[in-house]
């Protein structure tokens, strides 16, 4: 019979599934899973009052857990929108020394709320370094987990514009909506079947235009591919929405707080 695990006295786990003691102290906001799984192998974490020296050892989201001796309790939940520039990684630390998303972040809640520790919160997502536009912030790992791999994927649809040289004909964004196989970023792989669930002309120049395209999945450099595939060079990518939220009038490298 397994083992039945028990939470803080006076409230009770039915039903609930265990999760690494790592990834519980993670989603809690206290520290990045990599980190909390260094804390718990160096003797650190104690899980219902005991020692644990396994990251994966099985705890409830509401278990009693501590750091050095110091209950850890669930963190406030925040959320925030960038305007995420072009050159700016999106990654927590980048070997090649560029700025990162967490770089800029800092500065801007430094300057929202001055004197206030800046929170544990991660890009939901990403972006990738030549794209620019709305990227979501948050430490609600539940949150995050539904807008990236959601039941139904048309319920947090990506919208981004995009400006490419030349102009792609009604047939083509036709082509892109009924969706075909894209050649493999490396060598040796599987062709991946991609499509945009709607992509239209927005505005047109002389040499170039500008294309709405709106995506339900996140495969990795989707448009790029895409219209590199029907032969389009794309100038600039900008993600405008994600689900129900928008990138508004939030200047390039600018933060706002989230509902």
């Amino acid at each position: 019979m397994p083992r039945q695990y028990k939470g803080i006295p006076g409230q009770v786990n039915r039903g609930e599934k265990p999760h690494g003691v790592a990834r519980v102290i993670s989603k809690r906001g206290f520290c990045s899973r990599s980190v909390a799984e260094n804390l718990v192998r160096e003797g650190r974490v104690s899980l219902r009052g005991k020692i644990v020296l396994d990251p994966d050892t099985p705890a409830f989201e509401n278990d009693e857990i501590s750091v050095d001796g110091k209950l850890i309790e669930v963190a406030q939940k925040f959320y925030f929108a960038m305007n995420k520039p072009r050159g700016i990684v999106t990654t927590a630390s980048d070997e090649k020394g560029r700025r990162t998303v967490m770089d800029l972040f800092r500065e801007q809640y430094a300057k929202m709320f001055p004197g206030r520790p800046v929170p544990h919160i991660s890009p939901v997502g990403r972006l990738d370094a030549a794209s620019e536009g709305l990227l979501l912030f948050t430490n609600d790992t539940q949150w995050a987990d539904a807008l990236l791999a959601p039941r139904d994927p048309s319920s947090h649809l990506k919208i981004y514009r995009v400006q490419v040289a030349s102009k792609p004909s009604a047939a083509e964004l036709k082509q892109m909506e009924d969706g075909f196989n894209v050649p493999p970023r490396v060598f040796g792989e599987k062709e991946e079947f991609m499509h945009a669930e709607r992509a239209v002309l927005h505005s047109e120049g002389e040499k170039n235009c500008w294309l709405e395209i709106t995506l339900s999945e996140g495969k990795n450099r989707e448009i790029r591919r895409m219209l590199a595939h029907l032969g389009y060079e794309v100038m600039r990518l900008m993600r405008i929405q994600f689900d129900k939220y928008t990138l508004g009038n939030l200047k390039p490298g600018e933060i706002r707080e989230i509902n």
